[in-house]
């Protein structure tokens, strides 16, 4: 009968150990997603700078300009941009920040 009470508790204990560890490991997935998001919308952003100086002889003058021309989209519920125009022959100082 000890025995058996042992079987019992142990049980519901695994269980929640179970959803604990799994839980974690889908909000470490999660984490993992958006840096990597972040890091590759700041990749695109100043790639797409780049192709803006080489097509038009200026970089962007703000982020609204590359939005609107060159047909990028920002989740705005996860990210902000920091878009720092220097001067028009000048790589712009461009920083994307997770919410």
């Amino acid at each position: 009968m000890n025995m058996r009470i042992i079987k019992t508790a142990i049980i519901p204990v695994i269980a929640a150990a179970f959803i604990l560890c799994f839980t974690s490991a889908v909000s470490d997935v999660r984490q993992t997603q958006r840096h990597q998001g972040k890091e590759q919308l700041e990749q695109v952003l100043k790639r797409t700078a780049v192709a803006c100086y080489a097509a038009e002889g200026i970089y962007p003058p703000d982020l609204e300009y590359m939005l609107k021309h060159y047909g990028i989209r920002i989740n705005e519920e996860e990210y902000t941009v920091i878009y720092q125009m220097i001067a028009s022959n000048l790589m712009p100082d461009i920083t994307v920040l997770e919410k």
